[in-house]
C-alpha cells in the first residue's frame, strides 16, 4: 500500500514515514501543498495523510482541487487546530477523516488502517490472473481456496502487476510504485522479489503467472 504524507514539519513527517514503512507501507513525502498536489495527481495512494497548514496550499486547497478533479483517494487530515469549525471545515473539502495534533500513533495508524479498508471496498480491487486472486482491501492472497502468505513488499510488487494484466510493467514502474518516487537504490531489487513472489504463488501450483520479458520487464499472465 502507498501513502503519501503531506507534513511541512520535517521531523514529523519523518517520523511518520519511519513508523509507516517499517509496518509494511510505501511512503512518499512532499513538505508543500504544491508538490504534494503535483504527487497526488501523479501516482495512485491508497490513501494521504494531510497537514492542513502547508506552505505553497493548504491542507484544505489540496483537498479541495483533488475532489474537484474527481480523485477520490482517501484523506486524513493532520492539523494543530482543533475547533471543530477547522474540522467542519476539513471534511466540507472532503476529507474524510480528521486527527488534531499531537496525536497518538496507534490511533493514526487505525484510522489510516479504516480509511485504506473503506476505500478498497469502494473501488472493488480484488484482482485476478486466473484461479490467483489478491485482495488489497484484507490483504490477503491466494490461489482458489488456498491462502499464499506475502510480505508487505512481495505483496505491493505482486499488486502492481495485477493491476496490469498482460501488460509489460518495466522494472523502474514497479520501483516506482512500490518502493518510494526518491528511491536510489540497487533496480536490481526488483528481480529479486519477483523471484520470492514466483517462489510463493507460482512454483509449488505448477504456474507461470509472472513472465519476464528480457530488456522490457514483467508481465502477469492472466490465464496462467
Amino acid at each position: 500500500m502507498r501513502i503519501l504524507v503531506i507534513e511541512d514539519e520535517e521531523r514529523i513527517a519523518a517520523s511518520l514515514r519511519r513508523g509507516l514503512t517499517a509496518v509494511g507501507y510505501t511512503v512518499d513525502v512532499a513538505h508543500d501543498g504544491i508538490d504534494g498536489l503535483h504527487l497526488a495527481r501523479e501516482h495512485r495512494y491508497a490513501a494521504i495523510l494531510l497537514d492542513l497548514m502547508l506552505p505553497g496550499l493548504s491542507g484544505y486547497q489540496v483537498c479541495a482541487r483533488l475532489r474537484a478533479e474527481g480523485n477520490n483517494v482517501p484523506v486524513l487530515m493532520l492539523t494543530a487546530k482543533n475547533g471543530e469549525y477547522d474540522e467542519a471545515e476539513g471534511l466540507d473539502t472532503g476529507a474524510d477523516d480528521y486527527l488534531a495534533k499531537p496525536f497518538s500513533y496507534v490511533v493514526l495508524e487505525a484510522r489510516l488502517r479504516a480509511l485504506v479498508r473503506r476505500g478498497g471496498a469502494r473501488l472493488s480491487t480484488v484482482l485476478q490472473a486466473d484461479d490467483l486472486w489478491l485482495d488489497p482491501a484484507r490483504r490477503a492472497c491466494g490461489r482458489g481456496t488456498d491462502r499464499i502468505a506475502l510480505t508487505p513488499k512481495e505483496f505491493a510488487v505482486l499488486h502492481c502487476l495485477l493491476s496490469r494484466p498482460d501488460e509489460v510493467v518495466p522494472a523502474l514502474d514497479v520501483i516506482d510504485e512500490v518502493w518510494s518516487a526518491d528511491y536510489t537504490g540497487d533496480p536490481n531489487i526488483v528481480h529479486v522479489y519477483i523471484s520470492a513472489v514466483r517462489k510463493k504463488i507460482d512454483i509449488p501450483f505448477g504456474r507461470n503467472t509472472i513472465e519476464t520479458v528480457r530488456g522490457a520487464g514483467y508481465r502477469v499472465n492472466a490465464r496462467a
